[in-house]
């Protein structure tokens, strides 16, 4: 399973941005997406993770101001991210695998090269 992000750049503080991932290969062998970033000289972290059921996960940092959301019956994973802040510069990795019913997230097998998000004035 290959995970390609896109949609990173630069924006103001307050502003709005956009990232998608989709998920190619043997994409049976998955069943959630995630979002996790790393900024410079932080240990990275999950953002945000999706079953392809209904269940969601958002690090406490982001909610209320980012979404993750999957394009029905793809495997297309998007992360809106409103009202940026300077420190959610970072780079934005997509990650894939399998989420075990009733257990918590805990990362999946597969990574994107991640993408480039500053948030600057």
């Amino acid at each position: 399973v290959q995970p390609v992000e896109s949609g990173g750049g630069l924006v103001q503080p307050g502003e709005s941005l956009r990232l998608s991932c989709v998920a190619s290969g043997d994409i049976r062998s998955i069943n959630a997406m995630a979002w996790y970033r790393q900024a410079p000289g932080k240990e990275r972290e999950l953002v945000a993770a999706l079953s392809f059921g209904v269940t969601k996960k958002y690090a406490d940092s982001v909610k209320g101001r980012f979404t993750i959301s999957r394009e029905n019956a793809a495997n297309t994973v998007y992360l809106q991210m409103n009202n940026l802040k300077p420190e959610d510069t970072a780079v934005y990795y997509c990650n894939a695998g399998y989420w075990r019913y009733g257990s918590d997230w805990t990362g999946g097998d597969y990574w994107g090269q991640g993408t480039q998000v500053t948030v600057s004035s």
